[in-house]
């Protein structure tokens, strides 16, 4: 068996190998119930992450693909339908989005630049403005929707209705997880 580098206690371990046939991972032999536990935990979390990760290229490099046509790119078509129903603040977009608020100004003021977007007056706070989509902001975003159309019908095909369906709710429902969880513990090297 290989040489593991060594950690400190409270150091990530790294991922464990997968389960052999008809046993447990090799990793978890000779361990107890509770530890066996929490490797399985760990490996499902870093599982979890790399894959979600791996979601993320796809989906932004399909995204530009898809908004590149019209003239946008994925990060522009993103603030821009955050925005499509209602003005939203720029904190807002960002909370929505789950990022930063200055990734969402920088992307915000340049769609008002290029007139895809514009300030208006936020009745409800003098300073923080509402962006709202231009009429040409709104035509650019019409021109992806047959594209977007054809992948959503082409991954359905792939995964089944209620698959996607399944799909959408265990992602949910991983978000609202890791959105009720307490702030991280710092846990002391040694």
């Amino acid at each position: 068996m290989p040489d593991r580098p060594q950690t400190r206690r409270g150091d990530a371990e790294p991922a464990a190998e997968p389960p052999e046939a008809g046993g447990a991972a090799p990793a978890a032999r000779g361990r107890g119930p509770r530890e066996n536990s929490r490797r399985t935990s760990q490996d499902l979390l870093s599982r979890t992450a790399l894959g979600v990760f791996r979601l993320n290229g796809q989906f932004l490099s399909v995204s530009e693909e898809l908004a590149r046509p019209a003239g946008l790119t994925a990060a522009w078509w993103q603030v821009l339908g955050a925005v499509l129903r209602e003005p939203l603040p720029v904190a807002g977009i960002a909370r929505a989005m789950g990022i930063t608020r200055q990734s969402v100004q920088r992307i915000a003021d340049l769609l008002a630049a290029k007139g895809l977007a514009e300030y208006v007056p936020n009745p409800a706070h003098r300073r923080a403005k509402l962006l709202r989509p231009t009429d040409a902001g709104r035509a650019a975003v019409a021109r992806i929707g047959p594209g977007h159309a054809a992948l959503a019908t082409r991954l359905a095909e792939a995964l089944g209705e209620d698959g996607f369906a399944e799909t959408v709710r265990v992602l949910e429902r991983l978000s609202a997880a890791l959105d009720a969880l307490p702030a991280p513990v710092d846990v002391p090297a040694g």
